[in-house]
């Protein structure tokens, strides 16, 4: 499965994301620490970790680790992206958002240290002074995080599409990280600001992946299309309708002839009123959904035939 799902989403990142989707619906159409975090590249419009209920609805990246984020990656070797990095800072910290332990002072209980959750050896062997970071290279000033683990990634060969997951999984060995984190980078490479909340919904998706489709699953076992929809945003602290023609009519709608974003909801069906499939947008014309029977949770094209309309969930 980790393989299956490694060429699809390397695909997707080395065509760029530029795969749009947009909503056309014409009538009858359809186809680490316990203190606060030190000054630095946080801020107060962050969104919480991926995963964990009532995160905050503004971007997931705040702007000051958005372009530390894209100076390291610029500063790094060819063909590795900010979304990236952006991607493991905040699966790993929430961008320097958690109090956990080991964030900003100490170590977790995996002994990892700093908001991009290094290894000591591992620090040592690739530690980087970014520009203004601190001499010697600290795994907890976020500068020097940030260019260490775009060192690490880049040695580990994630400036190539044929090394990205191996890449990934040198830096945490789980397939589902592996996989929360490819699908937060295409939907940061589409949408820089993607919402904390569109955050927790995709990467608990994500982690999804290769789990059965059950009909009328919600995590028992498996999924059905709306089961997955529904549960992934409960994680986010966002209630959904059950089925997905409800999910549909809750809205809110994404007016026609407009682009669709991260984490909007596409339904599939004969129209607005014959809804019966829907999946969670990714990004670069990808979604994850749960299909039939037989299937598994997966990377999906959302160019389906008979697009009904999509919703973004608030």
């Amino acid at each position: 499965m980790g393989k299956l799902v490694s060429m699809v989403v390397i695909g997707l990142i080395t065509l760029a994301v530029g795969l749009s989707l947009v909503v056309a619906i014409a009538a009858g159409a359809g186809i680490g620490s316990t203190g606060p975090p030190p000054p630095g590249p946080g801020g107060a419009d962050a969104g919480g970790a991926p995963g964990s209920g009532g995160v905050q609805p503004g971007a997931a990246v705040p702007a000051g680790w958005l372009a530390l984020y894209q100076q390291a990656a610029a500063s790094s070797c060819a063909g590795l992206t900010w979304p990236l990095l952006a991607a493991i800072g905040t699966v790993e910290t929430g961008n320097g958002q958690s109090n956990a332990p080991g964030v900003w002072s100490g170590a977790n209980a995996a002994g990892a240290e700093g908001p991009m959750q290094f290894e000591p050896a591992s620090f040592a062997a690739y530690a980087t002074v970014g520009p203004g970071g601190v001499q010697p290279a600290s795994p907890y000033d976020p500068i020097d995080a940030v260019y260490t683990a775009a060192a690490l990634l880049c040695a580990n060969g994630a400036g190539a599409p044929s090394g990205l997951r191996a890449a990934i999984s040198d830096y945490n060995h789980s397939d589902a990280y592996v996989n929360t984190v490819l699908t937060l980078t295409i939907a940061f490479g589409e949408d820089p600001g993607t919402p904390g909340t569109v955050v927790a919904a995709l990467s608990y998706a994500a982690r999804q992946l290769g789990t059965p489709y059950v009909w009328g699953g919600t995590g028992n076992g498996g999924f059905d299309c709306s089961g997955l929809a529904q549960v992934a945003y409960r994680s986010a602290g966002i209630a959904l309708p059950r089925v997905a023609q409800d999910q549909f009519d809750a809205g809110p709608p994404v007016a026609p002839g407009s682009p669709v974003r991260p984490g909007d909801l596409v339904f599939f069906g004969a129209g607005p009123g014959g809804v019966d499939h829907v999946g969670l947008y990714v990004g670069a014309g990808e979604m994850i959904d749960a299909p039939h029977s037989g299937a598994l949770v997966r990377f999906d094209s959302a160019h389906w035939p008979g697009l009904a309309g999509a919703t973004r969930p608030a």
